[in-house]
C-alpha cells in the first residue's frame, strides 16, 4: 500500500496529519520522538555493549523544583473558647 502511494497522495495525508494534530503540536511531538529515538538508541548500545557508558550520554530526567521540595501544611492558630 505505501509503495503504491502517489505525491499527492502524501500531500493528503500530511495535511490531514496537520489539520488533527495542529501546527503548534507538531514540532514539540517531533522533538519528544527524537528524545526517545535518542534514549532507545543509547539502551539498545548498552545493552549489545554490555556497559554503562552509554548511559552518560543520555539527558538525565528534568524534574521540577516544586516536585522535589517536601510540602508542609500551614500552621492554624485555633481560637481558644472562653
Amino acid at each position: 500500500m505505501l509503495g503504491q502511494m502517489k505525491g499527492w497522495e502524501w500531500l493528503i495525508i500530511a495535511a490531514l496529519v496537520l489539520i488533527l494534530f495542529g501546527a503548534k503540536r507538531m514540532p514539540d511531538a517531533a522533538r519528544g520522538l527524537g528524545r526517545s529515538l535518542r534514549i532507545f538508541k543509547a539502551e539498545t548500545k548498552g545493552l549489545a555493549g554490555g556497559d554503562s557508558a552509554s548511559m552518560e550520554a543520555v539527558e538525565p530526567a528534568k524534574t521540577s523544583p516544586i516536585a522535589s521540595e517536601p510540602v508542609t501544611p500551614p500552621v492554624v492558630d485555633k481560637p481558644t473558647e472562653g
